[in-house]
């Protein structure tokens, strides 16, 4: 009884998490996640960058990115996750059973570290990746509309493209184009299409500004806003099942560390093999 009561209190003294060892699994799996999204990018792997800034390419997304992702996940948490447990304090006076659920948390807080460590790099792709699925192109539109470097401006040349025999009007082409941006912007991020209203006007303009017939310039109308809902549509679309990937990574990455950090831990008690025998 007073072996027992003994060993209680020694372990009362000691924390039941090791915060160095976690830390120290986070940042190492942290670190090879993003050493194997470059050489995935560089591999044509990878569709997100682990630079600043350099975002997420969702419409090039395959299957062989989502596996990789997957492998990265898996790589980098179970290396993280065991040393998270292999460098932890020993726990005396502890069941078998609690040291095995202790080595299983250290291993999920080390990968929910290394998670959330990465995604702080990874912001500027993370944002891009929402955005997609939600909006797809209409998004980058809406931000960009009546600026010279919106997505949407390859449209509105397409639709403003004079015929080289036609008189240039007097209308001023920024405000044309601004205002056909908006209207573009506005049916592609409701997902919807030109109202009957907005698409005459539209057609008018074209064919003011460009010198083509109203049948011609209807048909020009027709056929870039259909590009345009093809390509936004597939951009949410590819955005939707990369996040389904991550989704998929990040569980996987969950279970890694965990059973990582359970190995890490028994070796670093000498109860791994005791452990295999039982199990």
């Amino acid at each position: 009884m007073v072996d027992a009561l003994t060993s209680g209190a020694e372990e009362s003294q000691v924390s039941a998490v090791s915060w160095a060892a976690i830390l120290a699994g986070g940042v190492a799996a942290a670190a090879l996640t993003l050493l194997m999204f470059a050489f995935g990018t560089g591999m044509g792997f990878s569709v997100v960058s682990p630079w600043s800034d350099a975002g997420v390419s969702s419409t090039t997304f395959s299957l062989w990115a989502g596996l990789y992702l997957v492998v990265v996940a898996m790589v980098a948490s179970s290396i993280g996750g065991y040393l998270a447990g292999r460098l932890r304090t020993k726990w005396s006076g502890v069941h078998t059973h609690e040291v095995y659920f202790r080595d299983t948390a250290h291993g999920f807080l080390a990968w929910a570290f290394a998670t959330v460590l990465s995604a702080a790099v990874l912001a500027s792709a993370t944002t891009q990746i929402v955005g997609g699925a939600s909006m797809g192109l209409a998004q980058a539109a809406g931000s960009g509309a009546g600026q010279s470097t919106s997505p949407i401006d390859g449209y509105i040349d397409t639709l403003l493209r004079a015929d080289p025999s036609a008189n240039r009007n007097s209308q001023d082409p920024t405000a044309s184009r601004s205002e056909l941006a908006r209207l573009l912007t506005s049916s592609l991020r409701d997902d919807g299409d030109l109202s009957a209203v907005d698409r005459t006007y539209v057609e008018q303009v074209v064919a003011a500004r460009t010198g083509l017939s109203l049948a011609d310039a209807e048909k020009r109308v027709s056929d870039v806003v259909t590009q345009a809902k093809t390509a936004a549509d597939n951009a949410r679309k590819a955005a939707a099942h990369l996040a389904l990937w991550l989704t998929l990574s990040l569980l996987i990455g969950a279970f890694s560390a965990s059973l990582a950090a359970t190995e890490g831990g028994g070796l670093r008690d000498g109860t791994w093999n005791s452990r295999l025998r039982h199990g």
